[in-house]
């Protein structure tokens, strides 16, 4: 059975994201997944990294809190992951950014000080979907900004931990956007999930 974990950032109950988190959760356990869903807001997750989590030294877990090691459980376990967020000043909301920093950690998701120098990713998962919902046209989110979401999870992010495929779609622009759009953007992103296990 395949195994995905799916990762919710958006503190609003009833937003589009958990639309979106909700519409890819029930695609992939209609086609006999194990679904680990985690809405980091609903959860409480503290993204604060402690000063004693902050070494670069292949470690222990956060010795700070127990409760991440649910976390490094569920992302050990995953065959693919899926991040649902919006995109907040070109950036993930600080509370999936405190997750990176936290669960991400060097001996869990990657390994350094290896024989070349170079980092190795830990993570088994060979797939990710992320999935963003933005208010800034595509054209000047690309040429304005560069996209920075982009470089964030598929350069600087996901393939330094192993992850070798990354897939990214971005629905925009959610303010203005009519209920048919909304329900064509969740098929949409059925589709993505279903087809993460290709």
């Amino acid at each position: 059975m395949t195994t995905v974990a799916l990762y919710l950032a958006h503190p609003r109950p009833g937003s589009f994201n958990h639309a979106l988190a909700d519409a890819v959760a029930d695609e992939l356990r209609g086609r006999g997944c194990r679904v680990l869903v985690h809405d980091l807001y609903a959860e409480g997750f503290d993204p604060l990294l402690s000063a004693d989590a902050t070494g670069t030294v292949d470690a222990a877990p956060d010795p700070v809190d127990d409760g991440i090691a649910p976390h490094r459980a569920d992302l050990a376990a995953a065959d693919a992951l899926v991040f649902v967020h919006p995109n907040w000043w070109g950036m993930p909301p600080a509370i999936l950014t405190g997750w990176v920093q936290r669960v991400l950690a060097p001996g869990v998701a990657y390994k350094l000080h290896t024989a070349d120098g170079e980092p190795v990713g830990l993570v088994k998962a060979a797939r990710a979907l992320v999935l963003n919902t933005s208010d800034t046209p595509e054209d000047r989110e690309t040429t304005e900004f560069g996209d920075p979401l982009q470089r964030v999870w598929a350069s600087c992010v996901l393939p330094y931990v192993g992850v070798p495929d990354v897939r990214r779609t971005v629905f925009r622009t959610v303010t203005d956007s009519t209920p048919a759009e909304r329900e064509q953007w969740l098929t949409e992103a059925r589709a993505q999930a279903a087809a993460l296990l290709l």
